[in-house]
């Protein structure tokens, strides 16, 4: 018996052979790491882009029967991503979900290493050794930056998110982290008269664009990035590492 992110049992009879993942960027994390093992996603999880696995709907409302079938050893979910209901629902048919709760780089590269040791019996793969070691320590303040997840109503990432720790650890301060809510709404002419260097302007879960976004602000300049490198956790550590330093260089 193991326990998860949450400290709820996680019943399992040796390494789980048989997975189905709930959360995008552990999909990409678990195809990355035991392919072999994958045999379930959501229609969510677009990496590897030439993933084939079966497809168990969203996250917010996956195929329940459709996850029993494929007779998984293990499901993992996420307590962000996922409602605690299909978790429980899915408990209460003998199905053994893991839950990770992540809100900061090191509780991410912690999470997916015990989740690798205990859930999976296999050691921390080469690409999470990596991330480890780009991640720590953290970077001098460079910038400061302002990031909407969201438009009409505006959204923008707050603290205690795991985004917000990346910017930190990347030397990039989000100017609106002080807000109330790890995802406050904000009007935008506060976003844009925030004092930020920079806006970024992520491709999800909005799906800002050149035509769509950038034209909202009339002070701070605008860049377009990619949102799963700042908001999934896995071998996108890597490459996101990559991509802000640059930014703030």
């Amino acid at each position: 018996m193991v326990r998860d992110d949450l400290g709820a049992d996680v019943p399992l009879a040796g390494a789980a052979r048989r997975v189905v993942s709930l959360v995008p960027s552990l999909t990409e994390a678990l195809a990355a790491s035991v392919p072999d093992r994958l045999v379930g996603a959501t229609d969510w999880c677009t990496h590897p882009r030439d993933l084939d696995v079966s497809r168990v709907r969203g996250t917010k409302n996956p195929d329940l029967a459709a996850i029993r079938r494929l007779r998984p050893d293990l499901v993992v979910a996420n307590q962000e991503e996922n409602r605690e209901l299909d978790v429980r629902r899915l408990r209460e048919a003998g199905v053994s979900v893991w839950v990770t709760r992540i809100e900061t780089v090191p509780q991410s590269l912690d999470s997916m290493s015990r989740l690798f040791a205990e859930g999976l019996g296999i050691i921390d793969p080469g690409w999470l050794v990596e991330a480890r070691v780009l991640w720590s320590p953290p970077a001098p303040r460079r910038l400061a930056v302002a990031v909407p997840i969201w438009r009409d109503p505006w959204m923008v990432v707050g603290a205690q998110t795991y985004t917000h720790d990346l910017l930190a650890r990347a030397g990039l301060v989000n100017v609106l982290g002080g807000r109330e809510g790890r995802y406050p709404a904000v009007p935008v002419e506060e976003i844009d008269g925030a004092g930020a260097d920079l806006v970024l302007l992520p491709d999800e879960p909005y799906v800002f664009t050149a035509d769509d976004g950038p034209e909202a602000f009339a002070t701070t300049p605008t860049r377009l990035v990619s949102g799963r490198l700042l908001t999934w956790y896995g071998p996108a550590m890597v490459e996101a590492h990559a991509m802000l330093s640059a930014l703030a260089g």
